[in-house]
């Protein structure tokens, strides 16, 4: 180890000082040191220092310990939490230049998380505590002798299964079914403005109420069978749930505003050549393109030190436009915005498929139709766009049976995963029914889970399984 805590502090400084003469607003910063084993740990559990135990948090550190001690995967070079004030971690064994780096870095992170409007209903201020009280109610659950673990388990499994099935968008004002009737009548009434006297009218019309998409917050306030526990157990993980939503929506955007900061800030520091040089094969490293895939790095900081203004940003004024854009935008909205043909010709972007076990290039970023798809196709997995769209369409008043829509895009489910999450979707639902209205190969079907079975209803045929 090269250094010490008075090395890191004294560093930090001189980073904090460039920080504010670039123009971050960030939240006060702390920094916690840590080992390995620790930061394992953390990966686990996403970060946060205290959270409600679950064998999912186990299986992942067991994995991932495994893999570290064979060789054969690595440690997250930084980790830091959307929290007031923000805490970041740092890997005890990182030598000097490297834990500078991360610590401008984790700057770039902590003026995204304050300033992004994504982020704006996180509550910042309140996060690690309500982790930690939201932990102490689960153990209490488990404690509870008519509770017990398995029961906790039990919710917590079902709930996992259907986290992201939350509101996405929590910038949109939801109105209530009976807001949503007033607008619509006033909308083909333009021309009368009582409200009163259309409502008491009680007039025949099409108007369909649209239709939720917060799953968790249906079932929440609409099953009748639930006990209180369960219902806070739901709560919960829905509350976390809607708390790290924002960090995969803007991941490219996050990972690239942070990099783009570290680059600039390192550069401005005048490091010594032998540490510079140390910086500059940590940076390429982490912004490398990855094959088979693609590292938000790579692409997040080229589109922002594009839109910069020039590709040395640290020795020029940066434009103020990218202040506006990390404010505003989310991955989908970014990529869409300022993912153009050039820079997509320029990071090499294809895309691929594969077909028994063989992978064949099928569109390419270097003709006018060609980069459009391409650039479509990556905005469709970036944030939550590889997670189904799964709508409530109503409640049978005689079965109690729960009615979902699937928003078909073109892609298919794939129905051994809808068994087992419809599975989960009845247990929530206190056993009764679960309707899935699908497609699968083109022809609108029913996926139905009813009893401990699952089949699948067509005008064709019907399958049945266990």
């Amino acid at each position: 180890m090269d250094w010490v805590l008075k090395d890191l502090a004294k560093w930090n400084d001189k980073i904090e000082e460039i920080a504010q003469q670039c123009g971050l607003d960030y939240y006060p910063q702390e920094f916690e040191v840590c080992d390995y084993h620790d930061m394992l740990g953390y990966q686990s559990y996403v970060g946060m220092p205290s959270r409600y135990p679950h064998w999912s948090f186990g299986k992942s550190f067991e994995k991932q310990n495994t893999m570290y001690k064979l060789g054969m995967g690595g440690l997250a070079y930084e980790m830091v939490i959307n929290s007031n004030p923000c805490l970041a971690y740092l890997m005890i064994d990182n030598p000097l230049a490297m834990q500078i780096l991360v610590m401008a870095h984790v700057y770039g992170h902590n003026d995204f998380f304050k300033n992004n409007i994504n982020f704006s209903h996180t509550r910042a201020e309140f996060a690690l505590e309500t982790f930690k009280l939201n932990a102490n109610r689960i153990r209490s659950f488990v404690e509870t002798p008519s509770i017990n673990y398995e029961g906790v388990e039990r919710i917590l499994d079902a709930a996992h299964a259907i986290s992201f099935h939350v509101d996405r968008n929590q910038r949109i004002v939801r109105l209530s079914e009976d807001q949503q009737k007033e607008d619509y009548f006033h909308q083909i009434n333009r021309e009368k403005d009582n409200w009163d006297e259309l409502k008491s009218q009680d007039q025949e019309t099409d108007f369909i109420p649209a239709l939720s998409e917060d799953l968790l917050l249906f079932i929440l306030e609409n099953s009748r069978f639930l006990q209180s526990w369960e219902k806070d157990i739901i709560r919960i993980v829905r509350e976390e749930t809607l708390y790290f939503l924002p960090q995969m929506e803007t991941k490219i955007m996050n990972e690239g505003w942070a990099s783009f900061w570290h680059y600039t800030i390192l550069h401005k520091l005048n490091l010594p050549p032998e540490m510079h040089v140390d910086f500059i094969r940590s940076h390429n490293q982490v912004i490398r393109p990855h094959v088979g895939g693609l590292n938000p790095y790579h692409i997040g900081f080229h589109l922002m030190q594009h839109l910069a203004g020039n590709s040395n940003s640290f020795e020029e004024d940066i434009n103020p436009q990218i202040f506006d854009i990390r404010t505003i935008d989310r991955d989908s909205s970014f990529l869409r915005r300022f993912l153009t043909q050039d820079l997509m010709e320029e990071l090499g972007l294809f895309e691929y498929e594969k077909n028994n076990g063989k992978v064949s290039v099928s569109n390419v970023s270097n003709d006018f139709k060609g980069w459009k798809e391409v650039r479509d196709t990556l905005i469709k997995q970036v944030g939550t766009g590889g997670i189904p769209i799964i709508k409530v369409k109503g409640v049978s008043p005689i079965s109690n049976a729960l009615y979902l829509v699937h928003e078909y895009d073109g892609r298919e489910l794939e129905l051994g995963y809808v068994n087992k999450t419809m599975q989960h979707i009845s247990t929530l639902w206190s056993n009764f029914p679960v309707h899935l209205e699908t497609k699968v190969e083109n022809k609108e079907v029913t996926c139905i889970f009813e009893k401990g079975n699952f089949r699948v209803e067509g005008n064709e045929e019907t399958k049945e399984s266990a």
